[in-house]
């Protein structure tokens, strides 16, 4: 078998979610989407994604060759497009809808980055937590984080995982004490984020499990990120928040981490787009660019 077409198979069979969806987008049969994955695994001598009857989900070996293979097959189609006389360089409007605060401090540099390469590419940004619909607000991609709603026709791309750490001001530590067990969270103040009407539990890993939810009682709910990370810094009581954004704080002394030892929660960012059958590359340079720059904009 070709091993490029191979890798074009096994990439939409994992942007699709099943080999069922990427043998229709393909058209081609679902056997014959396991034919190529097994052609690659077997000249790798890896198995690349974990099967059931349910779900499918990538092995460690299967995301890191997955990536590369978005690598390797959009360099091919730049080679196609330049032997052919297209454009090598991205052009028009990309329309991007993203959550205010990751969009501020770490989506809108790498896209300024990449505008400031080229010069034909405009920028057209747009900043809101709730969910944007990508076909009703005519978006070419969305940014967005923690689990993903299913959604029919819509790709998405793992681009990078915020840890979430629970933190305080030394002050309110110093007059509550310090929780030395999840147990004790419940005993204490609590921040509470609330988005779109709903009060979020605080996740934490379980080898094996589903996360351990934890939801704590509190008087100060927000919908804010910032402002749960300023009320933290007054004195208000604990929060639970994304790791890049109280990085400062934290280094200033202006917040402490608490419950060190305890594993930190990794929320996923994915982007989205619509499946189309050639992917703009106004479009793929910014989910590559994207891809390669937040995990080390939040770690």
């Amino acid at each position: 078998m070709d091993r490029l077409a191979s890798m074009a198979v096994f990439v939409r069979a994992v942007d699709l979610g099943s080999f069922a969806a990427a043998a229709d987008a393909l058209e081609m049969s679902a056997p014959m989407v396991g034919k190529h994955v097994r052609f690659l695994e077997e000249r790798l001598g890896v198995r690349l994604l974990n099967r059931t009857t349910r779900r499918q989900s990538l092995t460690d070996a299967g995301q890191a060759y997955y990536e590369r293979c978005r690598v390797v097959l959009a360099e091919a189609d730049a080679a196609d497009a330049h032997a052919s006389g297209q454009s090598s360089e991205p052009r028009g409007r990309l329309r991007v809808t993203m959550p205010a605060l990751l969009g501020r401090h770490c989506v809108v540099p790498t896209l300024l980055d990449l505008a400031r390469k080229y010069p034909a590419l405009e920028l057209d940004l747009s900043f809101g937590d709730p969910i944007a619909d990508l076909v009703e607000g005519g978006y070419d991609l969305a940014i967005r984080t923690g689990d993903l709603n299913p959604q029919s026709g819509v790709i998405a791309r793992r681009i990078a995982r915020q840890r979430m750490v629970i933190c305080a001001s030394r002050a309110y530590l110093r007059a509550h004490g310090k929780p030395r067990a999840l147990e004790e969270i419940a005993q204490h103040h609590a921040i509470i984020y609330r988005r779109s009407g709903r009060v979020r539990p605080w996740l934490f890993p379980r080898d094996g499990q589903p996360p351990l939810e934890i939801w704590p009682a509190g008087r100060l709910r927000l919908d804010d990120l910032e402002a749960i990370a300023d009320a933290a810094t007054k004195g208000m009581g604990l929060a639970w928040l994304p790791s890049w954004l109280v990085r400062q704080r934290l280094q200033s002394g202006a917040l402490v981490t608490v419950l060190r030892d305890q594993p930190e929660f990794p929320y996923d960012c994915h982007a989205l787009w619509l499946p189309t059958p050639r992917l703009p590359l106004k479009v793929r340079l910014a989910v590559d660019a994207l891809a390669a720059a937040l995990p080390k904009l939040v770690a």
